[in-house]
């Protein structure tokens, strides 16, 4: 039996080449480089260890080489080419400190070999596009090399529990009444299992390439390339494709998903369902993410429906909905957010899928708040299930619970309607307790929702000649407890507290940039001396004099360093906030200065036997 390269390649991986695939191998070999020095092989576990990323650029008629593959082969190529186009993951995660993230990109001010590579994919005539016909075709369209190829497939992959379990599983459910709109394989339900069992074959077949595709479209879409991918992406319809699959293929079945949640760039070892479910939610996170792109989710009818929305509100519609081109929208009775919302309901409370699912809906919110894409939302009992799941399900799960505490700020910043919807759901005090011990068992995870309320509350009480404002104002039990100040100011002294310069990273840094929100405010209030005199007191109170204060002001000389550099980082808290970066900038120099009277300065409220401001963290 005549084997592809690619195949052949798979096989030297996995430890399981013998004399007659060593011709092909050598052949591969001298069109991409010799395979001995990118890869060590260990035959007894099957695993193919990574040295050195290979340099697509110098493999020799590249472009030609991938043009000649047909689709069976292009879908595994994508599984080499995941590893040629991620950053090495680098295991340590002292090293994923921001400190540490800041000094390697001084060091390396080039572009890394996986973003040129990266680089290299975009040239390739027609690539994107036939990896959108790949991601978005039906599984009656799959036709393979032949029948003999891919009995070598399935060979290999019934070798595999998770494979075996969801192609017998998979075979089983065929056999289960289903509704017209669930399966295109329905007639399929009466036959016998040796009957069923090359349907699932080719399902499962075709669901673990639409996984290499999708990964391989995802972290292009995170590239320095993004929008070149997107403007690509959207031409060739890959969010209606997609749209098309859902309920056949997609969403087909209830998968359960009893499995850790997987970082953006760590490998995945679930069974193939659960895997393309993840690279699916990852992409729609991807694709939505601060891009115009994302009404490219909703279809004609929902479109006009935010049209709708913002028309009643009075308010203009977002630039971005209105240079959408609707030939490139979903097709169909629902688009892909509606469709996402709908099975996001039916998860149970502490599946893994939660929080990939709550991750891509909030990237839908992300920047410019807008007004009509919350409503669409609400409308739509997105807030009512948030509340359910962080009070009433009994989730414990801390990533699923951060996605959500994420989501429902990003649900009810500015919107006054989202609060009043929120007081009518937490209506009891034994509610309200609970949600609030959720968001005091981690300010790490909840500290974006308690900038939200922080943000909004402040906007809300300078529309004192809005009598609905008001009224919720008087009303929502939310509000009144962030218009307490000494609440107010028991966030800001845990949330400066639980972080350090050296402890930094993505995840912890926006309890930075909340504690921050809570004194821009004050400032515009002319109340900074009364809170840094009140973070003061506290020293004294819990017997640690200068340690709170002197931490902020490292941070926020890290703060200097880090966020002025990077102009995307800026216009995120710009748009989120509503709060210009300049006066960010002006607030965090206020806070540094070195003027020991100045009543606006950390450096005034630290006693001299207590200051420590002087060692240079930075260069650790």
């Amino acid at each position: 039996m005549k084997m592809s390269p690619i195949m052949v390649f798979k096989k030297k991986c996995a430890g399981l080449v013998d004399q007659h695939d060593e011709p092909i191998l050598s052949d591969l070999s001298s069109k991409m480089r010799p395979v001995s020095a990118l890869f060590e092989f260990d035959g007894n576990v099957s695993v193919c260890i990574f040295k050195e990323m290979i340099q697509l650029e110098g493999i020799p008629n590249l472009s030609g080489l991938v043009q000649s593959f047909d689709q069976q082969q292009l879908a595994n190529f994508c599984r080499i080419l995941s590893v040629t186009i991620s950053e090495p993951d680098i295991g340590n995660d002292d090293k994923h400190t921001l400190l540490a993230k800041n000094a390697q990109q001084k060091r390396n001010a080039s572009p890394s070999r996986a973003e040129v590579n990266q680089v290299t994919l975009l040239n390739i005539p027609g690539f994107i596009e036939r990896l959108c016909k790949l991601a978005t075709r039906k599984v009656s369209e799959a036709t393979g090399a032949n029948f003999l190829q891919e009995l070598e497939d399935w060979y290999t992959w019934l070798d595999n529990a998770l494979v075996l379990d969801a192609l017998m599983q998979m075979a089983t459910e065929e056999a289960e009444p289903s509704s017209p709109e669930s399966s295109d394989e329905s007639s399929l339900a009466t036959s016998p299992l040796r009957h069923r069992l090359p349907q699932s074959m080719k399902t499962v077949h075709e669901i673990m390439y639409k996984v290499e595709v999708l990964y391989v479209l995802c972290v292009l879409l995170m590239g320095r390339q993004r929008n070149q991918v997107h403007k690509m992406l959207a031409e060739f319809r890959l969010i209606p494709g997609l749209n098309n699959l859902f309920d056949k293929l997609i969403w087909r079945k209830y998968t359960a998903s009893n499995h850790v949640v997987h970082g953006q760039n760590e490998n995945c070892d679930c069974s193939p369902e659960i895997s393309f479910k993840i690279q699916f939610l990852r992409l729609l996170q991807s694709f939505s993410d601060h891009h115009e792109n994302k009404y490219l989710l909703l279809n004609n009818q929902e479109l006009n429906e935010l049209s709708a929305i913002s028309m009643k509100a009075n308010i203009p519609e977002v630039e971005a909905l209105v240079n959408t081109d609707r030939s490139l929208v979903c097709d169909g009775k629902k688009g892909l957010l509606t469709r996402l919302l709908t099975v996001m309901k039916r998860e149970p409370p502490d599946s893994s899928f939660r929080f990939w699912q709550a991750r891509a809906v909030e990237s839908f919110l992300r920047g410019a708040t807008s007004y009509a894409d919350q409503m669409f939302l609400l409308k739509r009992g997105l807030l009512e299930h948030i509340l359910f799941c962080i009070i009433d399900s009994g989730c414990t799960s801390r990533d699923v619970l951060q996605s959500y505490f994420d989501l429902l700020g990003e649900l009810m910043k500015f919107n006054i309607d989202a609060f009043k919807r929120f007081n009518k759901y937490v209506n009891t005090p034994e509610k309200f307790q609970a949600f609030l011990t959720q968001i005091n068992s981690s300010l790490v995870d909840s500290n974006m929702l308690v900038r939200c309320i922080v943000l909004s509350l402040d906007r809300f009480e300078s529309q004192t000649e809005d009598v609905k404002v008001m009224e919720v104002l008087s009303e929502c039990c939310l509000l009144s407890y962030m218009a307490r100040v000494e609440n107010r100011l028991s966030f800001l002294f845990r949330l400066i507290n639980i972080i350090n310069v050296q402890t930094l990273t993505q995840e912890n840094v926006s309890c930075l940039n909340t504690s921050l929100v809570i004194l821009m405010l004050a400032r515009r209030k002319a109340k900074l001396p009364f809170y840094l005199n009140a973070l003061r007191e506290k020293e004294y109170m819990e017997k640690y004099p200068g340690c709170l204060l002197n931490n902020f002001h490292n941070l926020l000389r890290f703060w200097q360093r880090h966020y002025l550099n990077k102009d995307k980082d800026s216009t995120c808290l710009e748009n989120s906030s509503c709060i210009p970066f300049s006066y960010w900038k002006e607030t965090v120099s206020v806070l540094l200065g070195s003027d020991r009277t100045s009543h606006c300065a950390i450096v005034s409220y630290i006693d001299e036997p207590y200051m420590d401001l002087d060692r240079d963290f930075l260069e650790d």
